[in-house]
């Protein structure tokens, strides 16, 4: 293969692999996986919960712990959580290329482990886009007193 051929071929690659990567996030992207990821809260619906996180997903909880996309799912799906009402006022949107930090204010009511709960808390949840597809890399809630 002549040189000039080889380099060509390289070059397409290259930008091939950086158009995939170098698409950034829009609003649009973002407000579409946060409501998913509030309606599957909202019907106890797992599926589609997961379906909104990434693999590494991570939540840090109001008592400094943290909380692993496996338990979050298990919750999201399980009898221990209920949801009576639920809404989130989104205040932000920060976007930097392929990540967004969404800064929310999210009001629920339900039971939690057999304790009713009803929360006013701030929530920052980061939200990437990674090859094309878009998903809730981490969040923090934090009570509004």
């Amino acid at each position: 293969m002549n040189k000039q051929l080889f380099a060509t071929l390289i070059l397409m690659l290259l930008m091939a692999c950086a158009s995939q990567q170098a698409t950034p996030l829009s609003k649009d992207e973002v407000n579409a996986v946060m409501k998913t990821f509030d309606r599957g809260w909202e019907t106890k619906n797992a599926a589609l919960v997961d379906s909104v996180l990434s693999p590494q997903y991570l939540y840090f909880t109001q008592s400094g712990r943290t909380f692993d996309r496996a338990s979050l799912i298990a919750t999201a799906g399980s009898q221990v959580y209920t949801l009576q009402t639920m809404e989130r006022d989104y205040l932000t949107i920060q976007i930097e290329g392929n990540t967004a930090v969404v800064n929310t204010i999210w009001k629920g009511k339900g039971i939690y482990h057999g304790e009713s709960f009803d929360d006013r808390q701030r929530c920052s949840v980061t939200i990437t886009k990674w090859n094309g597809k878009v998903k809730i890399l981490a969040e923090h809630c934090t009570p509004i007193k």
